[in-house]
């Protein structure tokens, strides 16, 4: 047997990930998906995280201070508690339209 290369050892790879458990993956995954939120916070303290509307608004500012707004929202959320729960619940219908449609076509072809 010769001297493992770059790649040498792929087949020892292989088999531990074949006898990794769904849980494992679910593990793995979830540290990755902490460690991608909490990393740029760590990283970026002083950062603004402020909404692409609002940064656009400060851009268009810059470049034509003289434009106005040619429409105004008929109704402005009163606080921005209530605009992140509106967004919320709009993000968990869509999901839940989403889920149902994949659902539906899914059992379609292939009735339990």
């Amino acid at each position: 047997m010769g001297q493992p290369g770059l790649f040498g050892n792929l087949a020892g790879l292989s088999r531990l990930l074949e006898a990794w458990t769904k849980r494992h993956y679910l593990v793995v995954g979830t540290f990755l998906l902490a460690g991608l939120i909490v990393v740029p916070l760590v990283l970026q303290q002083e950062a603004k995280f402020a909404g692409a509307d609002e940064q656009a608004g400060a851009l268009i500012g810059e470049i034509s201070p003289e434009y106005q707004p040619w429409i105004t929202p008929f109704w402005e959320p009163p606080s921005g508690e209530v605009a992140s729960l509106l967004f919320a619940l709009q993000a968990a219908l869509g999901a839940g339209f989403l889920g149902y449609g994949i659902a539906y076509l899914k059992y379609q072809k292939d009735p339990c």
